[in-house]
């Protein structure tokens, strides 16, 4: 990864996503190196650094699924947000829903964002690209490399 990348955790079970996901940071303007794990676990044990996440470097944003095998969105955000070497880092929850009540939870917990994932292929893509510019260009991140 050079100095001018971006690193971004993604935390998504579903490979059609994934692959969006993918094109539409691929298609943005910035250099983004995108990691993927597909159950809460994987995404805690990778933010902790545990077994083979020993090495993985410190994402500047992590964008959730909350619908996810093992341990919900819900129940990896609670724990990223009262952990204190984590709770900095930026969480985008990038989900199916809409519901009122999954996003008071989800700002409540910590959320630094809520999004609701876009059905048709190029929204969904021009909502990757949205985020990518407005957390990469816009906000001032703790630790990036800008």
């Amino acid at each position: 990864m050079s100095n001018r990348d971006f690193a971004v955790l993604l935390v998504e079970d579903d490979e059609d996503d994934v692959e969006l996901i993918r094109r539409g940071l691929k298609a943005g303007k910035l250099a983004v190196h995108l990691d993927v794990v597909y159950d809460g676990n994987e995404a805690l044990a990778f933010l902790r650094r545990m077994g083979r996440y020993a090495h993985a470097g410190i994402p500047d944003l992590v964008l959730l699924d909350l619908n996810l095998p093992k341990k919900d969105g819900r129940e990896v955000l609670k724990e990223v947000k009262g952990d204190e070497t984590l709770k900095a880092i930026p969480v985008v929850v990038l989900t199916t829903s809409q519901d009122q009540i999954e996003i008071l939870k989800s700002y409540r917990l910590g959320a630094n964002c809520f999004v609701t994932k876009p059905m048709d292929f190029n929204q969904f893509v021009h909502v990757v690209q949205s985020i990518e510019t407005f957390w990469f260009t816009v906000v001032k991140l703790p630790g990036c490399r800008r």
